[in-house]
Protein backbone atom coordinates (compact mmCIF):
# COMPACT_ATOMS: atom_id res chain seq x y z
CA UNK A 1 0.00 0.00 0.00
CA UNK A 2 0.66 3.70 -0.83
CA UNK A 3 0.24 6.55 1.35
CA UNK A 4 1.47 10.13 1.95
CA UNK A 5 2.43 9.90 5.33
CA UNK A 6 -0.19 10.44 7.56
CA UNK A 7 -0.31 9.44 10.53
CA UNK A 8 -3.57 8.93 13.27
CA UNK A 9 -2.30 11.93 15.77
CA UNK A 10 -1.48 15.13 15.27
CA UNK A 11 2.44 15.81 17.19
CA UNK A 12 2.22 16.31 20.59
CA UNK A 13 3.79 19.69 21.82
CA UNK A 14 7.31 20.01 22.64
CA UNK A 15 8.05 20.65 26.90
CA UNK A 16 9.63 23.89 25.83
CA UNK A 17 6.68 25.19 23.73
CA UNK A 18 4.25 24.42 26.43
CA UNK A 19 6.46 26.01 28.66
CA UNK A 20 7.31 28.80 27.02
CA UNK A 21 10.84 29.83 26.00
CA UNK A 22 13.36 27.31 25.69
CA UNK A 23 15.08 27.14 29.48
CA UNK A 24 19.33 26.31 29.34
CA UNK A 25 21.22 25.59 32.16
CA UNK A 26 24.45 27.34 31.70
CA UNK A 27 27.25 25.64 33.91
CA UNK A 28 30.80 27.08 34.09
CA UNK A 29 32.79 27.93 37.01
CA UNK A 30 34.14 31.54 35.38
CA UNK A 31 32.10 34.41 35.51
CA UNK A 32 33.64 36.36 32.58
CA UNK A 33 32.61 33.58 30.68
CA UNK A 34 28.62 33.03 32.26
CA UNK A 35 28.67 37.25 31.46
CA UNK A 36 29.82 36.45 27.54
CA UNK A 37 27.17 33.85 27.54
CA UNK A 38 24.46 35.56 28.97
CA UNK A 39 25.29 38.64 26.51
CA UNK A 40 25.11 36.03 23.59
CA UNK A 41 21.82 34.74 24.25
CA UNK A 42 20.35 37.85 25.21
CA UNK A 43 17.48 38.65 23.40
CA UNK A 44 17.66 35.87 21.38
CA UNK A 45 14.25 34.39 23.46
CA UNK A 46 16.01 31.77 25.67
CA UNK A 47 15.01 31.18 29.52
CA UNK A 48 18.67 31.45 30.90
CA UNK A 49 19.99 30.12 34.45
CA UNK A 50 23.52 29.79 35.65
CA UNK A 51 25.23 27.21 37.68
CA UNK A 52 29.38 27.69 38.76
CA UNK A 53 30.16 23.65 38.85
CA UNK A 54 29.36 20.90 37.95
CA UNK A 55 27.79 19.99 41.81
CA UNK A 56 25.43 23.10 41.94
CA UNK A 57 24.18 22.01 38.52
CA UNK A 58 23.37 18.22 39.61
CA UNK A 59 21.26 20.19 42.67
CA UNK A 60 19.67 22.15 40.65
CA UNK A 61 18.65 19.44 38.28
CA UNK A 62 17.74 16.97 40.39
CA UNK A 63 15.29 19.34 42.15
CA UNK A 64 13.52 19.96 38.90
CA UNK A 65 14.06 16.94 35.95
CA UNK A 66 12.53 18.08 33.51
CA UNK A 67 12.99 21.47 34.06
CA UNK A 68 15.73 22.62 31.17
CA UNK A 69 15.44 22.09 27.71
CA UNK A 70 19.09 22.17 27.56
CA UNK A 71 22.46 22.16 29.43
CA UNK A 72 25.46 24.30 28.08
CA UNK A 73 28.32 22.74 30.10
CA UNK A 74 31.77 23.78 30.55
CA UNK A 75 34.37 20.90 30.49
CA UNK A 76 37.10 21.65 33.40
CA UNK A 77 35.65 23.02 36.33
CA UNK A 78 35.81 22.18 40.29
CA UNK A 79 34.00 20.38 42.63
CA UNK A 80 32.20 17.87 39.76
CA UNK A 81 33.92 18.33 36.69
CA UNK A 82 32.03 18.56 33.19
CA UNK A 83 32.38 15.72 32.33
CA UNK A 84 31.82 14.11 35.83
CA UNK A 85 28.27 15.64 35.50
CA UNK A 86 27.73 14.72 31.80
CA UNK A 87 28.21 10.77 32.92
CA UNK A 88 25.69 11.15 35.81
CA UNK A 89 22.59 12.54 33.38
CA UNK A 90 23.30 10.08 30.52
CA UNK A 91 23.38 7.57 33.49
CA UNK A 92 19.72 8.55 35.25
CA UNK A 93 16.63 7.86 32.75
CA UNK A 94 15.32 11.42 33.76
CA UNK A 95 18.36 13.08 31.92
CA UNK A 96 19.08 10.70 28.88
CA UNK A 97 17.69 12.57 26.25
CA UNK A 98 18.36 15.96 27.54
CA UNK A 99 20.96 17.71 25.19
CA UNK A 100 24.16 18.74 25.72
CA UNK A 101 26.72 21.47 24.72
CA UNK A 102 29.68 21.15 25.98
CA UNK A 103 31.88 24.28 25.78
CA UNK A 104 35.71 24.01 25.91
CA UNK A 105 39.07 25.02 25.51
CA UNK A 106 40.52 21.56 25.42
CA UNK A 107 39.90 20.89 21.52
CA UNK A 108 42.35 17.31 21.55
CA UNK A 109 40.76 14.68 19.69
CA UNK A 110 40.88 12.08 22.38
CA UNK A 111 39.27 14.29 24.79
CA UNK A 112 36.19 14.97 21.78
CA UNK A 113 35.80 11.58 21.27
CA UNK A 114 35.13 10.98 25.09
CA UNK A 115 32.79 13.64 25.37
CA UNK A 116 30.93 12.22 22.36
CA UNK A 117 31.16 8.51 23.43
CA UNK A 118 29.04 10.18 26.64
CA UNK A 119 26.45 11.73 25.19
CA UNK A 120 27.55 15.07 24.37
CA UNK A 121 27.07 15.24 20.66
CA UNK A 122 27.37 19.04 20.08
CA UNK A 123 31.32 20.92 21.02
CA UNK A 124 31.69 24.74 21.42
CA UNK A 125 35.65 25.35 21.72
CA UNK A 126 36.24 28.19 23.62
CA UNK A 127 36.54 31.21 22.36
CA UNK A 128 33.65 31.07 19.69
CA UNK A 129 31.52 34.03 18.31
CA UNK A 130 28.06 34.57 18.72
CA UNK A 131 26.62 33.16 15.42
CA UNK A 132 28.50 29.41 16.53
CA UNK A 133 26.97 29.64 19.89
CA UNK A 134 23.31 30.19 18.49
CA UNK A 135 23.80 28.04 15.75
CA UNK A 136 24.54 25.13 17.70
CA UNK A 137 22.07 25.59 20.83
CA UNK A 138 19.37 25.73 17.58
CA UNK A 139 20.57 22.24 16.23
CA UNK A 140 20.68 20.90 19.92
CA UNK A 141 16.92 22.23 20.91
CA UNK A 142 15.54 20.89 17.41
CA UNK A 143 17.05 17.58 18.22
CA UNK A 144 14.89 17.77 21.78
CA UNK A 145 11.80 18.95 19.50
CA UNK A 146 12.33 16.08 17.04
CA UNK A 147 12.30 13.66 20.06
CA UNK A 148 9.69 14.90 22.00
CA UNK A 149 6.91 15.60 19.40
CA UNK A 150 6.66 12.38 17.22
CA UNK A 151 5.90 9.20 19.51
CA UNK A 152 2.87 9.70 21.30
CA UNK A 153 0.47 7.56 19.00
CA UNK A 154 -1.74 5.57 21.26
CA UNK A 155 -2.72 2.66 18.43
CA UNK A 156 -1.19 -0.56 18.35
CA UNK A 157 -0.15 -1.36 15.11
CA UNK A 158 2.17 -4.03 16.15
CA UNK A 159 0.49 -6.71 13.31
CA UNK A 160 1.07 -5.00 10.39
CA UNK A 161 3.86 -6.70 8.24
CA UNK A 162 4.79 -4.31 5.72
CA UNK A 163 3.82 -1.60 4.26
CA UNK A 164 5.26 1.20 1.84
CA UNK A 165 4.81 5.21 2.71
CA UNK A 166 6.10 8.35 0.90
CA UNK A 167 7.14 11.86 1.97
CA UNK A 168 8.43 15.42 0.56
CA UNK A 169 8.07 17.58 3.39
CA UNK A 170 9.86 17.56 6.70
CA UNK A 171 6.44 17.67 8.02
CA UNK A 172 5.94 14.53 6.17
CA UNK A 173 8.73 13.05 6.91
CA UNK A 174 8.17 13.63 11.09
CA UNK A 175 4.84 12.64 11.29
CA UNK A 176 5.74 9.63 9.53
CA UNK A 177 9.20 8.82 11.72
CA UNK A 178 6.31 9.09 14.76
CA UNK A 179 4.35 6.53 13.17
CA UNK A 180 6.65 4.23 12.53
CA UNK A 181 8.83 4.30 15.32
CA UNK A 182 5.80 2.75 17.42
CA UNK A 183 6.27 -0.44 15.54
CA UNK A 184 9.50 -0.30 17.21
CA UNK A 185 10.38 -2.27 20.72
CA UNK A 186 11.98 1.25 21.65
CA UNK A 187 10.00 4.17 20.05
CA UNK A 188 11.71 6.68 21.85
CA UNK A 189 14.98 5.57 20.62
CA UNK A 190 13.86 4.84 17.25
CA UNK A 191 12.29 7.89 16.11
CA UNK A 192 15.28 10.29 16.47
CA UNK A 193 16.94 7.59 14.00
CA UNK A 194 13.99 7.11 11.72
CA UNK A 195 13.51 11.52 11.66
CA UNK A 196 17.11 11.80 11.39
CA UNK A 197 17.73 9.46 7.66
CA UNK A 198 14.27 10.70 6.52
CA UNK A 199 15.54 14.28 6.65
CA UNK A 200 18.53 13.49 4.96
CA UNK A 201 16.94 12.01 1.92
CA UNK A 202 14.78 14.87 2.03
CA UNK A 203 17.69 17.61 2.41
CA UNK A 204 20.64 15.84 0.88
CA UNK A 205 18.96 13.51 -1.18
CA UNK A 206 15.96 15.39 -3.00
CA UNK A 207 16.53 18.93 -2.67
CA UNK A 208 20.87 18.38 -2.76
CA UNK A 209 21.78 20.71 -0.36
CA UNK A 210 25.29 19.71 0.48
CA UNK A 211 26.68 19.66 4.17
CA UNK A 212 28.88 22.80 3.55
CA UNK A 213 25.57 24.45 2.24
CA UNK A 214 23.54 23.48 5.59
CA UNK A 215 26.48 24.45 7.68
CA UNK A 216 26.03 28.70 6.04
CA UNK A 217 22.21 27.82 6.55
CA UNK A 218 22.59 26.58 10.19
CA UNK A 219 24.38 29.71 10.79
CA UNK A 220 22.28 32.37 8.96
CA UNK A 221 19.31 30.63 10.78
CA UNK A 222 17.68 30.06 7.32
CA UNK A 223 18.02 26.07 7.03
CA UNK A 224 14.10 25.60 6.73
CA UNK A 225 12.99 28.73 4.68
CA UNK A 226 15.94 27.31 1.85
CA UNK A 227 14.37 23.71 2.83
CA UNK A 228 10.71 25.19 1.83
CA UNK A 229 11.83 27.13 -0.84
CA UNK A 230 13.42 24.25 -3.12
CA UNK A 231 10.62 22.04 -2.24
CA UNK A 232 9.01 25.07 -4.48
CA UNK A 233 11.28 24.97 -7.15
CA UNK A 234 10.06 23.17 -10.31
CA UNK A 235 13.58 21.05 -10.54
CA UNK A 236 12.83 19.39 -7.02
CA UNK A 237 8.68 19.46 -6.66
CA UNK A 238 7.66 16.64 -7.94
CA UNK A 239 10.73 14.50 -6.05
CA UNK A 240 9.51 12.01 -3.11
CA UNK A 241 11.44 9.76 -0.90
CA UNK A 242 10.05 6.58 0.23
CA UNK A 243 10.14 4.69 3.55
CA UNK A 244 9.56 0.79 3.38
CA UNK A 245 9.25 -1.48 6.49
CA UNK A 246 8.72 -4.99 6.50
CA UNK A 247 8.59 -7.29 9.87
CA UNK A 248 10.94 -10.10 10.10
CA UNK A 249 11.38 -12.54 12.85
CA UNK A 250 11.81 -10.24 15.86
CA UNK A 251 12.53 -7.54 14.00
CA UNK A 252 11.95 -4.66 11.63
CA UNK A 253 13.68 -3.45 8.32
CA UNK A 254 13.03 0.15 7.09
CA UNK A 255 14.40 1.06 3.77
CA UNK A 256 14.69 4.53 2.88
CA UNK A 257 15.37 5.57 -0.47
CA UNK A 258 15.51 9.39 -2.12
CA UNK A 259 15.39 10.47 -6.12
CA UNK A 260 18.81 12.45 -5.57
CA UNK A 261 22.43 11.29 -6.80
CA UNK A 262 23.89 10.32 -3.43
CA UNK A 263 26.44 11.73 -1.22
CA UNK A 264 29.43 10.13 0.09
CA UNK A 265 28.03 7.98 3.31
CA UNK A 266 31.00 5.96 4.76
CA UNK A 267 32.52 9.24 6.65
CA UNK A 268 29.28 10.24 8.65
CA UNK A 269 28.70 6.31 10.29
CA UNK A 270 31.17 7.19 13.14
CA UNK A 271 30.74 9.74 15.58
CA UNK A 272 34.01 12.17 14.13
CA UNK A 273 35.76 14.54 16.68
CA UNK A 274 36.27 16.99 12.94
CA UNK A 275 32.86 17.54 12.95
CA UNK A 276 31.70 17.59 16.48
CA UNK A 277 32.06 21.87 16.23
CA UNK A 278 29.90 21.71 13.32
CA UNK A 279 26.27 22.26 13.92
CA UNK A 280 25.05 19.33 12.08
CA UNK A 281 26.80 16.29 10.28
CA UNK A 282 25.95 13.55 13.23
CA UNK A 283 22.85 12.64 12.76
CA UNK A 284 23.58 9.13 11.06
CA UNK A 285 25.79 8.07 13.62
CA UNK A 286 23.58 8.83 15.97
CA UNK A 287 21.38 6.58 14.00
CA UNK A 288 23.44 4.15 14.20
CA UNK A 289 24.43 4.21 17.72
CA UNK A 290 20.80 5.37 19.34
CA UNK A 291 18.54 3.78 17.64
CA UNK A 292 19.04 1.35 15.36
CA UNK A 293 20.63 -2.29 15.64
CA UNK A 294 22.47 -1.91 12.30
CA UNK A 295 22.42 0.76 9.29
CA UNK A 296 23.81 -0.28 5.86
CA UNK A 297 24.01 2.26 2.86
CA UNK A 298 24.25 0.95 -0.66
CA UNK A 299 25.02 2.37 -3.93
CA UNK A 300 25.70 5.99 -4.47
CA UNK A 301 24.02 6.50 -0.54
CA UNK A 302 20.22 7.25 -1.76
CA UNK A 303 19.25 3.79 -0.34
CA UNK A 304 19.57 3.35 3.51
CA UNK A 305 18.33 -0.11 5.27
CA UNK A 306 17.88 0.32 9.24
CA UNK A 307 16.89 -2.30 11.43
CA UNK A 308 15.37 -2.31 14.89
CA UNK A 309 14.13 -4.71 17.15
CA UNK A 310 9.83 -5.35 16.43
CA UNK A 311 7.44 -4.21 19.36
CA UNK A 312 5.29 -7.47 20.18
CA UNK A 313 1.85 -7.92 19.33
CA UNK A 314 -0.70 -6.81 21.81
CA UNK A 315 -2.71 -9.69 23.52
Amino acid sequence: MDHSAQTPTEPQADPGAVRGHPRILVVDDEPMNLEIIAEHLDGERYELEFAGDGAQAWARLDREPGGFDLVLLDRMMPVMSGMELLKKLKADGRFRHLPVVMQTAAAAKDQVAEGLRQGAYYYLTKPFERVVLLAIVEAALEQARIRTSLVKDRLDYSTLTSAEFSFRTLEEARRLAGFLARLTAQPDQAVLGLCELMINAIEHGNLEISYAEKSVLNEAGTWRGEVERRLRLPRYASRRATAKFRRLSGRLEFEIRDEGHGFDWHQYLEMSPERAYDSHGRGIAMARIVSFSEVNYSGAGNVVIATALASAPAL
